[in-house]
């Protein structure tokens, strides 16, 4: 071969071995035969091979976001300590990997009828709760059956209304029968409210007792301020390498990062993007910047005065300049939005919307079509909402002033947030985890009878458009329909979309993983209790 040939298999066998897809004397082999030494192929192999887990240690995380109104019933789980929770002690039907592709969890494989209207999903034979039970279909029907029916109240609840029967088929599988075709069902059953809980004998679902069938047991647990965890030696999936977990809630951005820096704990959530240069300077601490779905919103009250009317909600959303707001708050770590929650990461994304710019004379001219020379409205956030939640607040109110808006920014208590601001206060700072699809966002937050309708939007022809997509399965047709969406949240909807924040946070060293991070949630999408390791 000559020694472009060479190069080409060497830099191939480089990638092979960053992807996992060689052994290491495949490797040695290849790279002998393309001319390299073996001390030089020795070298490269320890340069470029995937990491192997190793198993062991006490692995211990500083959480943002934890608040003593946690609690366990997953219907009604908002913080990210709640779902941090979640994905270390339960698990769900499917899983979204790290490279952001869909895997199995509790169901190994699933199915659907050519109309998408049946999906089946067959479950693991190994899956087993922490007190011994294994995981049957009468499990998995009870917990879908918590978020269902006129009674529920679960958050998840609009997720599942075209689920109009459970089969237990009686072979280790579940069938769902919908009312109408909907192609996103096995993208949905990662949505962290659909936890797996064990049945009781009535065919309710046993979520008190907080037995999960996921990667870790809870040893001890007190809300708001952490909790102990060992290894459930019954998992079914791969990983949970540690021995033990320590949740630590540490909810100042400061104090949580300090943590990190001196080694108290071995990963933190929610770095401050101000000081990751700082960060990156010590040389015991590894930064993850992981572009996401994740999503702040500002939604406003639209039944409530003076959110009411569509011309105070457009001068509003032309008194933000987002640029800025990237620029000075989130360190460009970010991407734009433009009022309407559908990101870039996500499929079907209607990237033909004109950008809405900052344009100050523009905000003033609806007030006038409201009827107003000026506006006074307070906003209410919290430094645990998002890294420079604060921050960004004031200098929103900063950007509004020319337009004749004085924005009072109302510093919230962090503890409470969610059950004593959100969805209670007409206007507010929100973060969203990032969702796989729009319609799982939409449905979750826009639909007309959606729990978590965080604006009290309702507009017919949104939500008969939000239905039509669900069974559309042409491709080009479903992207028509969310263009059109976009364009209706965006120019009539109650929410004003500052931007998508990346996902960054920070580990020791010494904890690995395989290089890539889920898009999911921060921390690796949440699971980095049974992804991650140490290494030394």
């Amino acid at each position: 071969m000559t020694k472009v040939q060479d190069q080409m298999m060497i830099d191939r066998l480089a990638d092979a071995a960053r992807e996992g897809s060689i052994s290491r004397r495949s490797f040695m082999n290849y790279s002998v035969a393309a001319g390299m030494t073996a001390s030089a192929a020795t070298g490269l192999w320890g340069t470029s091979a995937k990491a192997e887990p190793k198993r062991g240690g006490k692995y211990r995380m500083a959480q943002h976001d934890g608040n003593t109104s946690d609690q366990h019933d997953p219907g009604q789980y908002q913080s990210n300590f709640e779902i941090s929770l979640a994905h270390t002690f339960r698990a769900y039907l499917t899983m979204i990997n790290a490279d952001g592709t869909l895997g199995p969890d509790v169901a190994s494989e699933w199915s659907a009828t050519p109309d998408a209207q049946e999906w089946t999903f067959k479950l693991n034979p190994n899956a087993t709760f922490h007190s011994g039970k294994k995981v049957t279909a009468t499990d998995v029907i009870a917990s879908m059956n918590h978020h269902r029916g006129d009674g529920s109240t679960s958050a998840a609840k609009a997720l599942l209304a075209s689920v109009e029967d459970l089969v237990d088929n009686g072979d280790g599988s579940v069938t769902f029968k919908l009312s109408a075709p909907n192609a996103d069902l096995p993208w949905i059953m990662p949505d962290y409210h659909l936890t797996i809980l064990p049945a009781n004998e009535d065919g309710t679902a046993n979520w008190q007792s907080a037995d999960g069938c996921g990667p870790y047991k809870i040893v001890n647990l007190e809300f708001g301020v952490g909790g102990t965890f060992v290894r459930h030696d019954d998992w079914h999936g791969e990983g949970a390498y540690f021995d033990e977990l320590e949740f630590l809630v540490i909810n100042d951005p400061n104090a949580r990062q300090t943590a990190l820096v001196t080694g108290d704990v071995d990963a933190c959530s929610l770095l401050e993007n101000k000081t990751l240069g700082l960060l990156g300077r010590s040389p015991d601490v590894e930064i993850d910047n992981v572009s996401s779905a994740q999503c702040i919103t500002m939604p406003m009250h639209t039944d409530v005065a003076p959110f009411d009317n569509n011309d105070v909600r457009l001068a509003l959303k032309y008194a933000i300049n987002r640029e800025e707001l990237v620029e000075k708050i989130t360190f460009g770590a970010a991407t734009i939005g433009n009022d309407f929650h559908h990101s870039p990461a996500m499929p079907y994304f209607p990237s033909k919307i004109p950008q809405r710019e900052y344009d100050p004379d523009k905000a003033k001219h609806h007030l006038k079509q409201a009827g107003l020379d000026s506006l006074d409205v307070s906003f209410s956030t919290a430094e645990s909402i998002t890294t420079g939640a604060v921050d960004a607040a004031i200098l929103y109110a900063e950007h509004a002033k020319p337009a004749g808006i004085n924005i009072t920014v109302v510093r919230e208590p962090n503890d409470g947030y969610w059950s004593d601001v959100w969805l209670v206060k007409p206007w507010c700072m929100v973060t969203w985890g990032a969702r796989p699809t729009p319609d799982v966002m939409y449905t979750l937050a826009y639909k007309d009878d959606a729990a978590w309708n965080e604006s009290h939007w309702q507009h017919p022809r949104f939500n008969e458009v939000l239905l039509q997509a669900k069974a559309e399965l042409d491709d080009a047709k479903r992207a028509e329909m969310y263009h059109e969406m976009g364009m209706i949240s965006r120019d009539e909807g109650g929410t004003v979309i500052p931007y998508f924040p990346n996902f960054v946070y920070g580990r020791r060293k010494n904890v690995k993983h395989i290089g890539q991070l889920s898009p999911a949630w921060q921390m690796d999408g949440y699971r980095h209790a049974s992804r991650w390791w140490f290494d030394g």
